[in-house]
Protein backbone atom coordinates (compact mmCIF):
# COMPACT_ATOMS: atom_id res chain seq x y z
CA UNK A 1 0.00 0.00 0.00
CA UNK A 2 1.30 3.38 -0.83
CA UNK A 3 2.41 5.08 2.61
CA UNK A 4 1.23 9.31 3.65
CA UNK A 5 1.90 11.00 7.01
CA UNK A 6 -0.22 14.21 7.60
CA UNK A 7 1.10 16.85 9.69
CA UNK A 8 -0.27 18.73 11.63
CA UNK A 9 -3.51 17.40 13.80
CA UNK A 10 -6.07 20.15 13.34
CA UNK A 11 -9.61 19.82 11.18
CA UNK A 12 -7.60 19.87 8.04
CA UNK A 13 -5.13 17.39 8.72
CA UNK A 14 -7.90 15.01 10.04
CA UNK A 15 -10.14 15.24 7.18
CA UNK A 16 -6.76 14.93 4.90
CA UNK A 17 -6.69 11.77 6.86
CA UNK A 18 -9.65 9.76 6.31
CA UNK A 19 -9.50 10.80 2.82
CA UNK A 20 -6.24 8.89 2.36
CA UNK A 21 -7.70 6.38 4.05
CA UNK A 22 -10.57 6.34 2.22
CA UNK A 23 -8.18 6.26 -0.96
CA UNK A 24 -6.19 3.18 0.26
CA UNK A 25 -3.01 4.61 1.59
CA UNK A 26 -1.32 3.73 4.86
CA UNK A 27 -1.75 6.97 6.88
CA UNK A 28 0.36 8.28 10.11
CA UNK A 29 -0.49 11.99 11.27
CA UNK A 30 1.95 13.47 12.90
CA UNK A 31 2.23 16.30 15.70
CA UNK A 32 4.48 17.86 17.63
CA UNK A 33 1.93 18.75 20.72
CA UNK A 34 0.74 16.52 23.31
CA UNK A 35 -2.28 17.21 25.60
CA UNK A 36 -5.45 15.73 26.61
CA UNK A 37 -7.53 16.36 24.10
CA UNK A 38 -4.94 15.43 21.57
CA UNK A 39 -5.06 11.98 23.29
CA UNK A 40 -8.70 11.75 23.46
CA UNK A 41 -8.96 12.63 19.24
CA UNK A 42 -5.51 9.54 18.72
CA UNK A 43 -7.60 7.07 20.18
CA UNK A 44 -10.42 7.87 18.03
CA UNK A 45 -8.18 8.52 15.26
CA UNK A 46 -6.69 4.78 15.45
CA UNK A 47 -10.19 2.99 15.53
CA UNK A 48 -10.23 4.66 11.83
CA UNK A 49 -6.98 3.06 11.05
CA UNK A 50 -5.25 6.30 11.34
CA UNK A 51 -1.62 5.79 13.23
CA UNK A 52 -1.09 8.67 15.40
CA UNK A 53 2.27 10.33 16.51
CA UNK A 54 1.88 13.02 19.36
CA UNK A 55 4.55 14.67 20.40
CA UNK A 56 6.44 13.58 17.44
CA UNK A 57 9.16 15.52 15.58
CA UNK A 58 8.58 14.27 11.66
CA UNK A 59 11.81 13.13 9.54
CA UNK A 60 10.89 12.08 6.25
CA UNK A 61 11.55 8.63 5.22
CA UNK A 62 9.88 6.33 2.65
CA UNK A 63 6.28 8.20 2.49
CA UNK A 64 4.61 8.21 -1.23
CA UNK A 65 2.81 11.67 -0.03
CA UNK A 66 2.96 13.95 2.70
CA UNK A 67 0.41 16.53 3.70
CA UNK A 68 0.99 19.70 5.60
CA UNK A 69 -1.97 21.53 7.56
CA UNK A 70 -2.23 25.31 6.95
CA UNK A 71 -0.26 26.36 10.42
CA UNK A 72 2.61 24.48 9.38
CA UNK A 73 5.47 26.57 8.20
CA UNK A 74 6.45 25.30 4.46
CA UNK A 75 10.43 25.91 4.56
CA UNK A 76 10.89 23.85 7.76
CA UNK A 77 13.98 21.58 7.43
CA UNK A 78 11.92 18.48 7.08
CA UNK A 79 9.42 19.45 4.30
CA UNK A 80 12.72 21.21 2.47
CA UNK A 81 14.44 17.66 3.14
CA UNK A 82 10.83 15.74 1.67
CA UNK A 83 11.27 18.06 -1.41
CA UNK A 84 14.87 17.42 -2.03
CA UNK A 85 14.19 13.27 -2.00
CA UNK A 86 11.48 14.06 -4.20
CA UNK A 87 8.59 12.95 -1.41
CA UNK A 88 5.28 14.08 -3.31
CA UNK A 89 4.97 17.15 -0.48
CA UNK A 90 1.52 19.11 -0.39
CA UNK A 91 -1.07 20.96 1.07
CA UNK A 92 -4.45 19.85 2.34
CA UNK A 93 -5.72 21.92 -0.23
CA UNK A 94 -4.29 20.58 -3.05
CA UNK A 95 -5.21 16.86 -2.16
CA UNK A 96 -8.78 17.84 -1.63
CA UNK A 97 -7.93 19.50 -5.08
CA UNK A 98 -7.01 16.25 -6.69
CA UNK A 99 -10.73 14.32 -5.89
CA UNK A 100 -12.46 17.59 -6.50
CA UNK A 101 -10.89 18.99 -9.87
CA UNK A 102 -14.13 18.41 -11.64
CA UNK A 103 -16.30 20.92 -9.57
CA UNK A 104 -15.85 24.27 -10.89
CA UNK A 105 -14.13 26.40 -7.96
CA UNK A 106 -14.63 30.16 -7.04
CA UNK A 107 -11.32 30.67 -5.31
CA UNK A 108 -10.98 34.12 -3.18
CA UNK A 109 -7.60 35.55 -1.41
CA UNK A 110 -6.22 38.61 -0.08
CA UNK A 111 -5.52 40.25 2.80
CA UNK A 112 -8.58 41.56 3.73
CA UNK A 113 -12.35 41.45 2.58
CA UNK A 114 -12.00 37.77 1.72
CA UNK A 115 -14.73 36.50 3.97
CA UNK A 116 -17.14 39.38 3.37
CA UNK A 117 -16.99 38.37 -0.41
CA UNK A 118 -16.71 34.76 0.07
CA UNK A 119 -20.31 35.21 1.89
CA UNK A 120 -21.97 37.49 -0.12
CA UNK A 121 -20.86 34.97 -3.14
CA UNK A 122 -22.08 32.33 -1.60
CA UNK A 123 -25.38 34.52 -0.56
CA UNK A 124 -25.78 35.29 -4.47
CA UNK A 125 -25.51 31.72 -5.56
CA UNK A 126 -27.69 29.95 -3.36
CA UNK A 127 -30.79 32.38 -4.55
CA UNK A 128 -29.17 31.47 -7.81
CA UNK A 129 -30.41 27.85 -6.93
CA UNK A 130 -27.04 26.59 -6.97
CA UNK A 131 -25.94 24.17 -4.28
CA UNK A 132 -22.46 25.59 -2.77
CA UNK A 133 -20.01 24.77 0.32
CA UNK A 134 -17.70 27.43 1.17
CA UNK A 135 -14.44 25.86 2.62
CA UNK A 136 -10.56 26.83 3.28
CA UNK A 137 -10.97 29.49 6.27
CA UNK A 138 -14.04 29.26 6.32
CA UNK A 139 -16.54 26.37 6.73
CA UNK A 140 -15.65 22.86 5.86
CA UNK A 141 -11.93 22.00 5.98
CA UNK A 142 -11.36 21.16 2.09
CA UNK A 143 -10.95 17.21 2.32
CA UNK A 144 -14.60 16.91 4.07
CA UNK A 145 -16.11 18.11 1.08
CA UNK A 146 -14.12 15.25 -0.82
CA UNK A 147 -15.38 12.73 1.61
CA UNK A 148 -19.13 13.94 0.87
CA UNK A 149 -21.20 11.48 -0.44
CA UNK A 150 -22.83 14.58 -2.64
CA UNK A 151 -21.08 16.89 -3.68
CA UNK A 152 -22.39 20.39 -4.40
CA UNK A 153 -21.94 22.40 -7.64
CA UNK A 154 -19.87 24.80 -7.40
CA UNK A 155 -17.17 25.35 -4.31
CA UNK A 156 -16.39 28.60 -3.12
CA UNK A 157 -13.00 28.54 -1.01
CA UNK A 158 -11.39 31.49 1.20
CA UNK A 159 -7.64 30.39 0.84
CA UNK A 160 -4.81 32.38 2.71
CA UNK A 161 -0.85 32.43 1.51
CA UNK A 162 -0.70 29.27 2.94
CA UNK A 163 -2.78 27.24 1.80
CA UNK A 164 -1.68 28.78 -2.25
CA UNK A 165 1.61 28.09 -1.38
CA UNK A 166 1.80 24.19 -0.53
CA UNK A 167 -1.18 23.94 -3.67
CA UNK A 168 0.79 23.24 -7.66
CA UNK A 169 -1.77 22.49 -10.07
CA UNK A 170 -4.89 24.60 -7.27
CA UNK A 171 -6.78 25.91 -10.52
CA UNK A 172 -10.14 27.45 -10.33
CA UNK A 173 -12.70 28.64 -12.45
CA UNK A 174 -12.37 31.85 -10.43
CA UNK A 175 -9.85 33.57 -8.95
CA UNK A 176 -10.08 36.70 -6.99
CA UNK A 177 -7.63 39.21 -5.36
CA UNK A 178 -9.45 41.22 -2.80
CA UNK A 179 -6.61 43.65 -1.29
CA UNK A 180 -2.93 43.34 -0.53
CA UNK A 181 -1.11 45.08 2.44
CA UNK A 182 1.78 43.57 4.41
CA UNK A 183 0.73 40.33 6.52
CA UNK A 184 2.29 37.37 7.63
CA UNK A 185 5.97 38.67 7.15
CA UNK A 186 7.28 36.92 9.80
CA UNK A 187 6.34 33.49 7.42
CA UNK A 188 6.60 35.04 4.02
CA UNK A 189 9.86 37.54 4.87
CA UNK A 190 8.67 40.18 2.53
CA UNK A 191 5.96 41.82 0.73
CA UNK A 192 6.89 41.07 -2.44
CA UNK A 193 7.21 36.87 -1.85
CA UNK A 194 3.68 37.30 0.43
CA UNK A 195 2.01 39.19 -3.36
CA UNK A 196 3.83 36.21 -5.06
CA UNK A 197 2.06 33.85 -3.41
CA UNK A 198 -1.04 35.23 -3.56
CA UNK A 199 -0.70 35.96 -7.37
CA UNK A 200 0.34 32.48 -7.85
CA UNK A 201 -3.61 31.67 -7.58
CA UNK A 202 -4.70 33.95 -10.07
CA UNK A 203 -2.73 32.99 -12.65
CA UNK A 204 -4.11 29.45 -12.24
CA UNK A 205 -7.47 30.49 -12.43
CA UNK A 206 -9.54 30.44 -15.89
CA UNK A 207 -11.03 34.10 -14.72
CA UNK A 208 -9.29 36.68 -12.44
CA UNK A 209 -10.47 39.44 -10.57
CA UNK A 210 -8.95 42.07 -8.61
CA UNK A 211 -9.67 44.69 -6.77
CA UNK A 212 -8.80 48.20 -8.89
CA UNK A 213 -8.73 50.21 -5.73
CA UNK A 214 -6.28 48.69 -3.85
CA UNK A 215 -2.65 50.68 -4.55
CA UNK A 216 -0.55 47.22 -3.72
CA UNK A 217 -2.02 45.49 -6.72
CA UNK A 218 -1.08 47.88 -9.07
CA UNK A 219 2.13 46.63 -8.87
CA UNK A 220 1.07 43.29 -9.91
CA UNK A 221 2.36 44.37 -13.50
CA UNK A 222 -0.64 45.10 -15.02
CA UNK A 223 0.52 43.97 -18.11
CA UNK A 224 0.46 40.39 -17.49
CA UNK A 225 -3.94 40.81 -16.45
CA UNK A 226 -4.95 42.41 -19.84
CA UNK A 227 -7.88 40.02 -19.72
CA UNK A 228 -9.05 40.39 -16.43
CA UNK A 229 -11.82 41.73 -14.58
CA UNK A 230 -10.93 44.91 -12.76
CA UNK A 231 -13.01 46.49 -10.48
CA UNK A 232 -13.25 49.91 -9.12
CA UNK A 233 -15.66 51.90 -6.73
CA UNK A 234 -15.20 55.07 -8.25
CA UNK A 235 -16.22 54.64 -11.74
CA UNK A 236 -15.06 53.66 -15.31
CA UNK A 237 -12.10 56.19 -15.97
CA UNK A 238 -10.66 54.47 -12.81
CA UNK A 239 -10.03 50.85 -14.13
CA UNK A 240 -7.00 49.16 -15.11
CA UNK A 241 -6.70 46.35 -17.39
CA UNK A 242 -8.88 46.39 -19.82
CA UNK A 243 -11.47 49.05 -19.05
CA UNK A 244 -14.36 47.10 -21.26
CA UNK A 245 -14.01 43.86 -19.09
CA UNK A 246 -14.44 45.67 -15.63
CA UNK A 247 -17.01 46.47 -13.27
CA UNK A 248 -17.53 49.65 -11.24
CA UNK A 249 -20.00 51.70 -10.04
CA UNK A 250 -21.70 55.08 -11.42
CA UNK A 251 -24.61 57.14 -10.65
CA UNK A 252 -25.65 54.35 -7.98
CA UNK A 253 -25.32 51.32 -10.80
CA UNK A 254 -23.84 48.57 -10.14
CA UNK A 255 -22.37 47.98 -14.39
CA UNK A 256 -20.34 45.05 -15.47
CA UNK A 257 -19.41 45.50 -18.67
CA UNK A 258 -21.53 48.29 -19.76
CA UNK A 259 -25.03 46.51 -18.01
CA UNK A 260 -26.43 47.96 -15.51
CA UNK A 261 -26.87 44.93 -12.66
CA UNK A 262 -28.34 46.43 -9.45
CA UNK A 263 -28.09 49.30 -7.41
CA UNK A 264 -25.58 49.90 -5.05
CA UNK A 265 -26.89 51.17 -2.11
CA UNK A 266 -29.04 47.74 -1.85
CA UNK A 267 -25.80 46.72 0.07
CA UNK A 268 -26.79 47.63 3.29
CA UNK A 269 -22.81 47.32 5.04
CA UNK A 270 -21.52 50.75 5.34
CA UNK A 271 -17.95 51.71 4.02
CA UNK A 272 -16.65 52.04 0.35
CA UNK A 273 -14.33 48.47 1.33
CA UNK A 274 -17.94 46.72 1.58
CA UNK A 275 -18.98 48.00 -1.63
CA UNK A 276 -15.51 46.86 -3.05
CA UNK A 277 -16.63 43.87 -2.25
CA UNK A 278 -19.87 43.99 -3.68
CA UNK A 279 -18.35 45.10 -7.13
CA UNK A 280 -16.15 41.12 -6.87
CA UNK A 281 -19.39 39.45 -5.78
CA UNK A 282 -21.32 40.62 -8.16
CA UNK A 283 -18.39 39.87 -10.96
CA UNK A 284 -17.89 36.15 -9.76
CA UNK A 285 -21.80 35.86 -10.19
CA UNK A 286 -21.70 37.04 -13.83
CA UNK A 287 -18.55 35.38 -14.65
CA UNK A 288 -21.20 32.14 -13.46
CA UNK A 289 -23.65 32.98 -15.32
CA UNK A 290 -25.93 34.23 -12.40
CA UNK A 291 -29.17 36.44 -13.54
CA UNK A 292 -29.35 39.98 -12.00
CA UNK A 293 -32.82 39.30 -10.43
CA UNK A 294 -30.70 36.97 -8.34
CA UNK A 295 -27.90 38.45 -7.82
CA UNK A 296 -30.42 41.64 -6.87
CA UNK A 297 -32.30 39.71 -4.23
CA UNK A 298 -29.09 38.08 -2.50
CA UNK A 299 -27.45 41.27 -2.08
CA UNK A 300 -30.67 43.55 -0.66
CA UNK A 301 -31.50 40.42 2.18
CA UNK A 302 -27.54 40.29 3.41
CA UNK A 303 -26.97 40.60 6.57
CA UNK A 304 -23.16 41.12 6.74
CA UNK A 305 -20.47 39.46 8.55
CA UNK A 306 -20.09 38.47 12.08
CA UNK A 307 -17.48 40.47 13.45
CA UNK A 308 -16.93 42.28 10.87
CA UNK A 309 -18.68 46.20 11.08
CA UNK A 310 -21.36 43.84 13.21
CA UNK A 311 -23.52 46.33 14.47
CA UNK A 312 -24.41 44.67 18.43
CA UNK A 313 -26.78 46.79 19.43
CA UNK A 314 -27.11 50.74 20.65
CA UNK A 315 -27.22 51.78 24.35
CA UNK A 316 -27.99 55.43 25.48
CA UNK A 317 -27.68 56.61 22.08
CA UNK A 318 -24.31 55.55 20.94
CA UNK A 319 -23.45 52.15 18.56
CA UNK A 320 -21.65 49.24 19.51
CA UNK A 321 -19.82 47.97 16.79
CA UNK A 322 -17.90 44.75 16.84
CA UNK A 323 -14.75 44.76 14.48
CA UNK A 324 -13.08 41.65 15.76
CA UNK A 325 -12.23 40.32 12.66
CA UNK A 326 -9.55 43.42 12.06
CA UNK A 327 -6.51 41.59 12.73
CA UNK A 328 -3.88 44.17 11.65
CA UNK A 329 -3.83 47.58 10.69
CA UNK A 330 -4.96 47.78 7.64
CA UNK A 331 -8.27 46.13 8.11
CA UNK A 332 -8.32 48.59 11.52
CA UNK A 333 -7.95 51.61 9.27
CA UNK A 334 -10.89 50.30 6.73
CA UNK A 335 -13.17 49.83 9.64
CA UNK A 336 -12.17 53.13 11.37
CA UNK A 337 -13.13 54.75 8.88
CA UNK A 338 -16.70 53.32 7.70
CA UNK A 339 -17.82 54.13 10.92
CA UNK A 340 -19.38 57.59 11.86
CA UNK A 341 -17.17 60.13 14.01
CA UNK A 342 -16.54 60.85 16.87
CA UNK A 343 -15.50 57.72 17.72
CA UNK A 344 -14.53 55.67 20.74
CA UNK A 345 -11.75 53.09 19.51
CA UNK A 346 -11.29 49.60 21.50
CA UNK A 347 -7.79 48.58 19.79
CA UNK A 348 -5.05 46.04 20.82
CA UNK A 349 -4.16 42.04 21.20
CA UNK A 350 -1.46 40.49 19.82
CA UNK A 351 0.69 43.22 17.74
CA UNK A 352 1.42 41.59 14.41
CA UNK A 353 4.44 43.39 12.05
CA UNK A 354 3.09 46.28 9.54
CA UNK A 355 2.55 49.64 8.42
CA UNK A 356 0.53 51.44 10.76
CA UNK A 357 0.99 55.17 9.73
CA UNK A 358 -2.63 55.13 7.70
CA UNK A 359 -4.24 53.73 10.89
CA UNK A 360 -2.78 56.28 13.32
CA UNK A 361 -3.61 59.18 10.61
CA UNK A 362 -7.22 57.83 10.80
CA UNK A 363 -7.74 57.80 14.47
CA UNK A 364 -6.07 61.19 14.94
CA UNK A 365 -9.14 62.26 12.45
CA UNK A 366 -11.93 60.35 14.13
CA UNK A 367 -11.31 58.84 17.62
CA UNK A 368 -12.30 60.96 20.41
CA UNK A 369 -10.79 58.12 22.80
CA UNK A 370 -8.68 55.23 22.53
CA UNK A 371 -8.54 52.33 25.39
CA UNK A 372 -6.01 50.01 24.73
CA UNK A 373 -6.58 46.27 25.94
CA UNK A 374 -3.97 42.86 25.55
CA UNK A 375 -0.21 42.44 25.30
CA UNK A 376 -0.01 45.30 22.67
CA UNK A 377 -1.25 48.48 24.96
CA UNK A 378 2.30 49.84 25.90
CA UNK A 379 3.88 49.30 22.39
CA UNK A 380 0.59 50.66 21.19
CA UNK A 381 0.74 53.89 23.82
CA UNK A 382 3.93 54.75 22.18
CA UNK A 383 3.14 54.70 19.03
CA UNK A 384 0.06 56.62 19.79
CA UNK A 385 2.50 59.31 21.43
CA UNK A 386 4.79 59.59 18.57
CA UNK A 387 2.39 61.23 16.65
CA UNK A 388 0.70 63.35 19.38
CA UNK A 389 -2.12 61.91 20.45
CA UNK A 390 -2.57 61.24 23.68
CA UNK A 391 -6.09 60.75 24.51
CA UNK A 392 -5.54 56.90 25.14
CA UNK A 393 -5.93 54.72 28.26
CA UNK A 394 -4.29 51.10 29.00
CA UNK A 395 -7.49 49.42 30.61
CA UNK A 396 -5.86 46.19 29.78
CA UNK A 397 -9.51 43.62 29.47
CA UNK A 398 -12.57 43.65 27.34
CA UNK A 399 -14.90 44.26 29.79
CA UNK A 400 -12.60 46.97 31.20
CA UNK A 401 -12.98 49.01 28.31
CA UNK A 402 -16.68 48.64 27.34
CA UNK A 403 -17.65 50.04 30.72
CA UNK A 404 -15.31 52.97 30.80
CA UNK A 405 -16.06 53.35 27.00
CA UNK A 406 -19.97 54.26 28.53
CA UNK A 407 -18.74 57.01 30.14
CA UNK A 408 -16.51 58.02 27.63
CA UNK A 409 -18.69 58.13 25.02
CA UNK A 410 -21.12 60.14 27.00
CA UNK A 411 -17.66 62.75 27.57
CA UNK A 412 -17.28 63.05 24.05
CA UNK A 413 -20.38 63.10 22.30
CA UNK A 414 -19.49 59.65 21.06
CA UNK A 415 -21.64 58.21 18.10
CA UNK A 416 -20.08 55.03 17.83
CA UNK A 417 -17.78 52.23 20.67
CA UNK A 418 -15.95 50.25 18.09
CA UNK A 419 -13.98 47.64 18.64
CA UNK A 420 -11.06 47.24 15.61
CA UNK A 421 -7.91 45.84 17.64
CA UNK A 422 -5.83 45.85 14.64
CA UNK A 423 -4.40 43.12 16.07
CA UNK A 424 -3.93 39.13 16.43
CA UNK A 425 -6.10 37.86 19.39
CA UNK A 426 -3.96 35.14 20.99
CA UNK A 427 -2.71 37.01 24.15
CA UNK A 428 -6.14 37.14 25.36
CA UNK A 429 -8.79 34.58 23.20
CA UNK A 430 -8.97 31.19 21.25
CA UNK A 431 -9.84 33.53 18.06
CA UNK A 432 -10.92 36.58 16.63
CA UNK A 433 -14.03 35.05 17.22
CA UNK A 434 -13.65 34.13 20.86
CA UNK A 435 -13.01 37.74 21.31
CA UNK A 436 -15.62 39.36 19.37
CA UNK A 437 -18.10 36.94 21.08
CA UNK A 438 -17.10 38.38 24.00
CA UNK A 439 -17.62 41.84 23.26
CA UNK A 440 -20.78 41.28 22.28
CA UNK A 441 -21.99 39.35 25.39
CA UNK A 442 -20.46 42.69 27.18
CA UNK A 443 -22.55 45.10 25.35
CA UNK A 444 -26.08 42.87 24.97
CA UNK A 445 -25.48 42.88 29.04
CA UNK A 446 -25.83 46.77 29.33
CA UNK A 447 -29.11 46.79 27.67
Amino acid sequence: MKQATVIGLGRSGIAAAKLLIKHDYTVTLSDSNHNPNLETQKQELETLGINVKLGDKFTPTTEDIIIVSPGVPWDISPLVKARKMGIDTIGEMELAWRYLSDIPWVAITGTNGKTTTTALTDAIFKAAGLETIGCGNIGFAACELALLETKPAWIIAELSSYQIESSQTLSPRIGVFTTLTPDHLARHKTVENYATIKAKLLRNSRYQIFNGDDRYLHNLGESDWQDATWTSVEGKQHLQGNPELGIWIEDNWVIFRGEKVLQADSLKMPGDHNLQNLLMAVAIAKLAGIENDSIASAVASFPGVAHRLEYICTYEGVDYINDSKATNYDAADVGLTAVKAPVILIAGGEAKEGDDLAWLNTIQQKAAAVLLIGNAGTQFADRLKSVGYTNFEIVETMSNAVMRSIELAKQHQAKVVLLSPACASFDQYNSFEHRGDDFRELCQALI
